[in-house]
């Protein structure tokens, strides 16, 4: 088509760099141009100003320009609030910021470090083969570190030195339980080994040491050694103050061209020996001569350091160890367990000891491979290595019992595959409990993710994993019963001497049931099922202890950082330099957020004088309940009323509310005079979400559990089960229907609940709930709904329900450590 305008001679003339090609309806011809014309519009170039205020809808450019850096820098909430908070005291004189630039930024944090012990670079030198192979070390002595938390004024009354046993009254005698690591006999008899002298006391050390990759698809990696002060309660060591895990080390990760050679092999842990001994040398000069400290109270004290825990997986403790790990014929880090034992867990073998160690490297000739975690007096390796469930359960023996499954369910065909699909798709919502839409044909790396698949995959298979469909997927269920139960007795985190009697008997049952489901799979028919299991960790819970002191996951937690570390703020070059100089910086910040923290809370104290709220005074716990996500606008009762043409749980709203108002009102202390009525537009505050404290069954500390009753929570309808007081003797489970609050006339403001109570009677026992020791319920029809005070809340619940039997739910048990132990307390063993 030809256009009426014409094309500029200077295109038609001149050789040009681009040329564009319009759309035929445009009527716009093709347009050739130089490269400093291409793009450029003259139009553009003299546009007029027609918004004086162009950060609009923002309130200001400083809104705007704020909003750029949040985004870019991908602030989170708390982030962001952060500094607003701090911009605003800016402006209204409170704050005063001098820095100017990066420059000015990065001066100020190294002048921030000089209180503290920095890192070094060290270099470790081995022959291999007649060759000096030279590896680099970052260190921070973690003596020095110490002495930087003991110089800290506000860490000091935290500090515990001396061993104790702890006891607690269960209503009948005094019953010892476990919880800090100085509760535990290892620190009494540590204490007791050191000198007799006065205010000799050991200084106890957490080492975690576990490799990570800096780019979750790359081949960069990094290997961080962090410490921690058991001497601190476990809040501030598993924390993220000042007092908390700290890195100190950085050791180098050999290539993996000759691994399985055992000269190659003794390379590599003479190497990460000579590197760790970097941080340990003035440690190990003090563990025999100990060291001379004034307490913040005056006292004076003689402080030997102690390697009390070694936080590793399995192949760093074989490192830590010097065993040769699953091809050694005794592969435990503990015990002489040999390895075709492995799987019997009812047998015990005797404990490695560092003086046997020792004689067995020089009778074989491996003394290169120094253990320099022995130059620690009075530690013992072996004594110290510990068990953690994140490695050694939830990605270890979970995985296999998984792996089992998923063949089982192969066997069955697609519809059983497709069954247990669903059912997991299906289980219900709960709060930090990861969903899955699908696991068969999953796979994954994240050890919180197996923890939590396992505690829903029991209750999906026990409908299809009968003993009349499949004989070795329900003996498997057996063993992932006993497994989900063990799991839980191991991970609370206070031990009594009835918890722990109670590990010892359940390994017992699960060696049984483990051993029945062998001799099941040898006889089957189904391919590939697992008949060795003599490996490592079917037996590494033998040596079990409060796990919390054990896991690594607050540890695990620090990879995430030091990622970020890696891809914003490294050029990829020496990048364990730069990563540790961004760690030091931030170890400098902890120090002084503690400091500004002191001053502003004393600032406010003081402001208060006398008056001080009712959140500074200390008192005994007291179980409540905050509603919380109100609606937008109330709801009439006879809205509400109405709502029974499409859930019966709201058939007679307001016949049934008045009934129960007018009868618990009385046992509130409230005297009625008349029967009180409410009218059709009486308004009812909903809300969508319920906060519940109690106290905790485990650690008799305040708990909370956070409830939706949300027809829409994240597009999906979510509402939680409960446990409530009913009356002084009876306590039921209840499904949430309705949370609301509302004002009644000369009595003020009460919060309730429509709830559906699961108290119908179950016709007959289930055979399954008698081994599985499952607690079974069955609801009242919806229409049979009832209100409940809040205040009878106890605490959440999470139940699922059983597809071949109509309204009947089981409890899962195995939620939380609270749940465990209150429904093995409610079921007779």
């Amino acid at each position: 088509m030809a256009s009426n305008n014409p094309v500029p001679t200077a295109s038609a003339r001149l050789p040009s760099e681009f040329k564009t090609e319009y759309h035929p309806r445009s009527g716009r011809p093709t347009l050739f141009q130089p490269f400093d014309e291409f793009r450029i519009s003259s139009e553009a170039q003299h546009m007029p100003i027609i918004d004086k205020e162009p950060w609009r809808p923002f309130r200001s450019r400083g809104d705007f320009e704020f909003s750029e850096i949040a985004i870019e820098a991908a602030l989170n909430k708390s982030q962001i609030n952060a500094l607003l908070s701090l911009i605003t005291r800016v402006s209204e004189g409170n704050a005063q910021i001098t820095l100017k630039n990066e420059a000015d930024l990065s001066k100020a944090w190294d002048n921030a470090t000089v209180e503290l012990t920095p890192f070094s670079k060290h270099k470790v030198s081995v022959t291999y083969k007649k060759n000096e192979q030279v590896y680099k070390v970052h260190a921070r002595p973690i003596w020095d570190w110490a002495l930087d938390l003991l110089d800290d004024p506000l860490l000091a009354p935290h500090f515990v030195w001396d061993a104790c046993h702890v006891f607690k009254h269960n209503g009948t005698r005094f019953e010892r339980f476990i919880d800090e690591p100085w509760t535990a006999d290892r620190w009494w008899d540590i204490q007791s080994s050191l000198p007799d002298v006065d205010g000799t006391v050991p200084l106890c050390f957490i080492l975690y040491a576990d490799k990570t990759k800096l780019l979750s698809h790359g081949t960069v990696k990094g290997y961080p050694v962090v410490v921690q002060c058991a001497n601190l309660p476990i809040h501030i060591w598993n924390g993220e103050t000042f007092g908390g895990g700290r890195i100190v080390g950085w050791l180098p990760i050999m290539n993996a061209g000759e691994e399985g050679k055992l000269g190659y092999t003794t390379l590599k842990r003479i190497v990460w020996h000579e590197s760790f001994f970097k941080l340990l040398e003035h440690a190990a000069q003090y563990s025999k001569t100990g060291y001379s400290h004034k307490c913040h109270n005056d006292v004076l004290r003689w402080l030997f350091p102690i390697i009390l825990i070694l936080s590793a997986d399995y192949e760093e403790q074989c490192m830590m160890s010097l065993i040769r790990g699953r091809s050694g014929k005794c592969p435990c880090p503990v015990c002489l367990v040999p390895l075709v034992e492995l799987h019997d867990l009812s047998k015990t073998y005797p404990l490695r000891s560092m003086e046997e160690a020792k004689e067995a490297l020089h009778v074989y000739g491996r003394s290169k491979a120094q253990e320099y975690l022995w130059i620690i007096w009075f530690s013992d390796p072996h004594d110290a290595l510990s068990f953690d469930r994140l490695h050694l359960l939830h990605g270890g023996v979970w995985k296999h019992l998984l792996g089992e499954l998923k063949k089982i369910l192969a066997s069955l065909g697609r519809e059983a595959e497709a069954a247990f699909e669903k059912l997991i798709d299906d289980f219900p919502r709960w709060r930090n409990l990861n969903h899955f839409k699908s696991a068969i044909n999953v796979s994954f790396s994240d050890g919180n993710k197996h923890r939590d698949l396992s505690k829903q995959s029991l209750y999906a298979c026990l409908t299809i994993l009968t003993a009349r469909t499949s004989p070795e997927g329900y003996q498997l269920l057996r063993v992932i019963s006993t497994y989900l139960q063990l799991d839980s007795l191991i991970g609370l985190d206070v031990h009594t001497e009835g918890t722990l009697a109670a590990i010892e008997a359940k390994l017992l049952v699960f060696d049984t049931e483990l051993k029945a489901y062998v001799t099941c799979a040898e006889s089957s028919n189904i391919k590939k099922l697992k008949l060795d299991w003599n490996f490592p960790k079917t037996h590494l819970w033998k040596h079990v202890g409060v796990a919390r002191n054990f896991s690594m996951r607050p540890n695990e937690k620090m990879h995430g950082p030091l990622k970020d570390t890696y891809h914003h703020q490294t050029n990829g070059k020496d990048v364990a330099m730069q990563i540790l100089h961004v760690d030091h910086h931030k170890f400098a910040l902890m120090l002084l957020r503690e400091r500004v923290n002191q001053v502003d809370e004393y600032d406010r104290l003081q402001a208060l004088g006398d008056d001080l709220p009712d959140e500074d005074v200390a008192v005994t716990f007291n179980g409540h309940v905050k509603l919380g996500a109100p609606t937008q606008h109330p709801t009439s009762i006879l809205d509400l009323e109405n709502r029974s043409s499409v859930d019966r749980a709201f058939q007679a709203f307001r016949r049934k509310f008045t009934e129960f108002v007018n009868h618990s009102l009385p046992t509130y202390g409230h005297q009625l005079t008349n029967w009180i009525t409410f009218p059709a537009d009486y308004q009812i505050h909903e809300h969508r979400y319920l906060k519940v404290n109690y106290k905790s069954m485990v650690d008799w500390k305040q708990v909370t559990d956070h409830l939706r009753c949300n027809p829409q929570f994240h597009r999906l309808p979510w509402f939680n089960h409960a446990l409530i007081q009913l009356t002084a003797e009876e306590t039921i489970f209840v499904r949430l229907i309705f949370l609301f609050r509302c004002s009644i006339s000369n009595f003020g403001s009460f919060e309730f609940a429509l709830v559906q109570p699961y108290t119908a009677r179950i016709n007959g026992a289930r055979r399954t709930d008698r081994f599985f020791k499952f607690t079974r319920v069955k609801a009242v029809p919806r229409a049979s709904s009832i209100f409940v005070p809040l205040s009878s809340f106890i605490q959440g619940a999470v139940l699922v329900p059983d597809p071949d039997h109509q309204d009947e739910h089981l409890v899962v048990d195995h939620i939380d450590s609270d749940m465990f132990l209150r429904m093995k307390a409610r079921v007779p063993q």
